[in-house]
C-alpha cells in the first residue's frame, strides 16, 4: 500500500477547520498532519511538515490565504507545495488571484464532502481542479494578465499530437475525455500530458491551460 496523502488544513473558523479535518482523517488514503487558523501559521507548518496538499482558506488573519499560497507555491518558490484553495466566495477575482499565486485548485466551501476529498486527490496527483466552464471563462479572461512561467517554451517544441492534447486540456477536458476524443488509451493521454508539461517547463495542468491561452495554442 502507498503512504496516505498528508494534508494540512488551514481555516480561521474552528468549526470548518475541524469539520474538514474530520472528513479527511476518516479516509484510509489520507491523514491530517496539522491544522491552523491563519496564513502565517500555514506557511510555517507547511514548510516544517511538508504536506502533500494544503487546504487553504482565502480570508484569514495575519496573512490571507492568497499571500500564504504565493509564499508556498508561487513562481519563485524552488520546491512548491500543492495548494487547494477552498472559500465561501465564488468571485472570479479570488479564483484568478489564487491561480496566479500558484494554487493547483479551487473549491467552494459549500461543495459536498466527497468533492473536497476528490479535490485533494486530484491536486495531489498533479492535475488541476477547475470545472471546464470555469477554466474557459476565467483563464480566457485573465490569460493576458498572467505571466508565463520562466523558461516556458512555445508550441514549436511540441509534436502535433501533443499540441492536440494541450488544446483539449485548455478546453477543460479530463484525461478520460481526451482519450475518447482522440481515440487513444488513457495511459497514452497521461504520457502526452506529462511530456507537454516537461517540454514547456510547466508545473501542472493549470499552468498548461494558461500557457495555451497566452500562446494562442488554445485554438
Amino acid at each position: 500500500m502507498s503512504a496516505p496523502l498528508r494534508v494540512l488544513v488551514c481555516d480561521d473558523q474552528d468549526l470548518i477547520r475541524t469539520g474538514f479535518a474530520t472528513i479527511v482523517d476518516a479516509q484510509p488514503d489520507m491523514e491530517v498532519v496539522g491544522t491552523c487558523g491563519d496564513g502565517r501559521a500555514a506557511v510555517g507548518l507547511a514548510r516544517r511538515l511538508h504536506p502533500d496538499v494544503v487546504v487553504m482558506d482565502v480570508r484569514m488573519p495575519v496573512l490571507d490565504g492568497i499571500a500564504a499560497t504565493r509564499e508556498l507555491a508561487g513562481p519563485d518558490v524552488a520546491d512548491p507545495v500543492k495548494v487547494l484553495v477552498v472559500t465561501t466566495f465564488n468571485l472570479d477575482e479570488y479564483v484568478y488571484e489564487a491561480l496566479r499565486a500558484g494554487a493547483s485548485g479551487f473549491l467552494l466551501k459549500d461543495a459536498p464532502g466527497d468533492q473536497l476529498l476528490e479535490g485533494i486527490r486530484t491536486v495531489a496527483s498533479g492535475a488541476a481542479l477547475l470545472a471546464p466552464e470555469v477554466t474557459r471563462r476565467l483563464v480566457g479572461r485573465y490569460a493576458s494578465r498572467i505571466s508565463p512561467p520562466a523558461g516556458a517554451g512555445d508550441g514549436g517544441v511540441l509534436t502535433p499530437r501533443e499540441v492536440e492534447v494541450l488544446r483539449l486540456v485548455a478546453r477543460g477536458l479530463s484525461n478520460a475525455e481526451i482519450a475518447t476524443e482522440l481515440v487513444i488509451s488513457h495511459e497514452t493521454v497521461k504520457t502526452h500530458v506529462s511530456r507537454v508539461l516537461t517540454k514547456l517547463d510547466l508545473r501542472d495542468r493549470v499552468q498548461a491551460v494558461v500557457h495555451a491561452y497566452r500562446t494562442g495554442l488554445a485554438g
